[in-house]
């Protein structure tokens, strides 16, 4: 057998999203090779420390022993704080930095939701170190998380999206009553009210009226100093995902029935009880049609790796608005994400292999970009 691939596992994270992350690191880690892989895992706490665990032997046997603290009584110490400059000597594939067997990382898998991570701030980072990593770079990873700035890339690609306004703390505390006219009166009643840059449906409100409408953008604020408030339609809930560098594939379509009002955190990773139908239950030419402009986004923040679309179809008249791009998507037991590639005949595991891959492909072809240029100083 050959060398085994050392494969980072960053998770946790400052984000609202860190017991997100959790989940779908404990996913992860139950489902790599580890005949192939071995494993070293970073841990972000909810303060941003970074701590180091020893190389993994197999899967952790729960989600608390991913936060790398003995359990209590045991005689080890916690694994402490690494500051920034050392950690980056232990991740860089170049340094020839060991942690604990002898072989430096080879491949970086940021499994991180949120800000601090899914928006670009990890890719940076790992760009600048010069090491490989699972998913999309820096610019589709920041477009893809904040919202307002991707409405505005779909709408110059002309892919339909429901109304949206948009506006920042500032303005909002000097005229918040030309703010509450102008979505009443674009927008109407309900609508929903988000925070720009996060995801996981965290800080997101349904407003029913006035009243409802400046709690849920107070609400909002405590998550971005954004805000971004669109239209409610009365629609069904498609996504797909998309795996694949510069030339993407698409799995079949997926649809949620959510268990609450709408598909929100509770929904997500609590409850367990949304609605899940692979495939989804619509024609074959609107369901090309998501593939389609599933693609059409991802090309549009040049995505790389993985991401998943979401899509409303409106019941009236089957209307298809895109709704957003999520280029970090969760892979817990019940996450859209791989349950579409397993029915496109992609299992779990293959699938991780599959990122992996590409994540070396695409580090591979960045190699041959000239930074520096010919004629520079």
């Amino acid at each position: 057998m050959g060398k085994k691939v050392h494969l980072g596992l960053i998770y946790g994270g400052k984000s609202g999203e860190h017991d997100v992350s959790l989940q779908t690191a404990f996913a992860v880690m139950g489902e790599l090779d580890y005949a192939k892989y071995e494993i070293t895992p970073f841990y972000i706490t909810r303060l941003g420390e970074w701590r180091v665990g020893p190389v993994l032997g197999g899967k952790p046997s729960a989600i608390d022993e991913l936060k790398l603290v003995p359990a209590v009584g045991a005689q080890v110490p916690a694994p402490p704080a690494i500051p920034l400059a050392p950690l980056l000597d232990r991740l860089a594939a170049s340094s020839g930095a060991s942690t604990g067997s002898g072989q430096p990382i080879d491949v970086v898998f940021p499994l991180l939701h949120g800000p601090f991570g899914e928006d670009g701030t990890i890719q940076g980072l790992l760009d600048i170190a010069d090491i490989p990593y699972v998913g999309a770079g820096v610019l589709a990873s920041a477009a893809g998380m904040d919202k307002i700035t991707m409405k505005k890339i779909f709408a110059y690609e002309g892919l339909p999206q429901c109304v949206f306004r948009y506006f920042n703390r500032a303005q909002w505390e000097k005229d918040a009553s030309f703010f509450i006219m102008e979505c009443e009166v674009a927008l109407g009643y309900p609508c929903f009210v988000k925070p720009s840059n996060l995801g996981s449906s965290v800080g997101i409100s349904k407003a029913k009226n006035r009243e409802e409408l400046i709690a849920a953008i107070d609400f909002a604020f405590r998550y971005d100093r954004r805000v971004i408030i669109e239209e409610f339609v009365d629609a069904r809930e498609i996504e797909v995902s998309v795996l694949g560098n510069e030339d993407p594939k698409v799995s079949v379509p997926g649809e949620i029935a959510p268990s609450n009002e709408f598909y929100d955190y509770k929904a997500k990773y609590v409850d367990g009880k949304s609605t899940i139908h692979i495939p989804a239950n619509i024609p074959n030419k609107t369901a090309e049609a998501v593939r389609d402009m599933a693609l059409r986004a991802f090309l549009a923040i040049d995505g790389a790796g993985l991401s998943r679309v979401d899509f409303f179809l409106r019941k009236n008249d089957g209307q298809l608005f895109i709704n957003e791009v999520n280029t970090m998507p969760g892979f817990t037991p019940i996450s859209m994400y791989p349950l579409m590639w397993k029915e496109s005949g992609l299992p779990y595991r293959d699938l991780l292999d599959k990122l992996i891959e590409l994540a070396l492909k695409r580090y591979a072809d960045k190699q041959t970009i000239d930074y520096g240029g010919s004629g520079g100083n």
